[in-house]
């Protein structure tokens, strides 16, 4: 069947290949290359990230879900693998963590402050803790076990009762 430009159906034909048309060139611009940093070779639960460890790969934009992955390296370089990172995929953002200031069965400072007075204290750390984090510490002169934020220099702040 042959359709003219006088057949009743030539304007609604011209519509749908239009549409398909403008839907082709959609796809076609979603399908535009994204750089990410992934893996040179197997990260371990652990390790600290280099840059040397990361490489670019592009991947087509539309395939990745961009909200839960890492989309620069800056963003990577020295946080810690929660979970093996594997050569050539793209770095889930639940995969990494920042890494530990105060180390469980380590020493860490204690530091406690209320007006003018300063208490400085070494105690024994009952669990890991990354900047900002509350952890509990064992006092090595009493045994009492105390709770403390971990600030930017790897030392525990108390906070006055």
């Amino acid at each position: 069947m042959r359709f003219s430009s006088r057949h009743r159906w030539a304007p609604w034909l011209a519509a749908i290949l239009g549409g398909l048309a403008w839907v082709a060139g959609a796809c076609l611009a979603a399908a535009e290359d994204l750089e990410l940093p992934v893996p040179r070779a197997v990260i371990y639960p652990g390790d600290i990230i280099a840059d040397e460890m990361l490489v670019g790969r592009a991947f087509i934009a539309s395939t990745v879900a961009r909200h839960t992955i890492f989309e620069s390296r800056e963003g990577l370089v020295g946080k810690v693998a929660k979970r093996t990172l594997l050569t050539g995929q793209p770095i889930p953002i639940s995969y990494i963590r920042d890494p530990y200031l105060v180390n469980q069965g380590k020493a860490a400072t204690v530091v406690f402050q209320h007006g003018g007075l300063t208490i400085t204290a070494n105690a024994l750390a009952l669990q890991n803790g990354g900047l900002g984090d509350v952890v509990s510490l064992r006092n090595l002169d009493s045994g009492t076990v105390i709770r403390g934020t971990v600030v930017a220099d790897g030392s525990v702040r108390m906070d006055p009762p």
